[in-house]
């Protein structure tokens, strides 16, 4: 299903995310819905391989889904050659979503530098009750850079 974007995005790189979608993303079931410079959307169903003991998302899917849009709401305001990691996460967790719900995902800037990005995910359940709040910082690896690639 194609990613609905408002513009903004480079064609190459909606076509990147479109056609090459990250393999642990797809393993965990989730798929990017919305892109754009300034917003990122996704959702994940919460099956049982996501599920704790107590039938509720397990916290690690949470935070995978919110890593996950934090790189590429990054990637998608990156100069060509430029990349990207996760050097900062913090989350808080307010409501658990049941087995069988669809957790969504929306990741706005709080700060697109030079040097970092912040972005902030709301996560929410079905029934639109926010389920946790994460706060991410990206670095910005200058083009030629070999750093984080150890």
């Amino acid at each position: 299903m194609p990613i609905a974007t408002d513009g903004s995005v480079d064609p190459a790189k909606l076509r990147r995310f479109e056609e090459r979608p990250h393999p642990f993303f797809q393993l965990i079931g989730a798929r990017i819905t919305f892109l754009s410079l300034d917003r990122v959307e996704a959702e994940l169903p919460v099956t049982e391989h996501l599920s704790n003991p107590s039938e509720i998302v397990h916290g690690g899917a949470v935070v995978a889904l919110a890593d996950h849009l934090g790189g590429a709401a990054t990637i998608v305001n990156l100069a060509p050659g430029q990349r990207t990691a996760t050097i900062e996460s913090k989350i808080n967790f307010f409501a658990s979503i049941p087995t069988g719900d669809v957790a969504r995902a929306v990741c706005t800037p709080l700060h697109k530098g030079r040097t970092t990005m912040v972005w902030q995910t709301r996560i929410t359940r079905g029934d639109g009750k926010l389920a946790a709040l994460v706060i991410q910082t990206q670095i910005v690896i200058p083009a030629g850079s070999t750093a984080g690639s150890d």
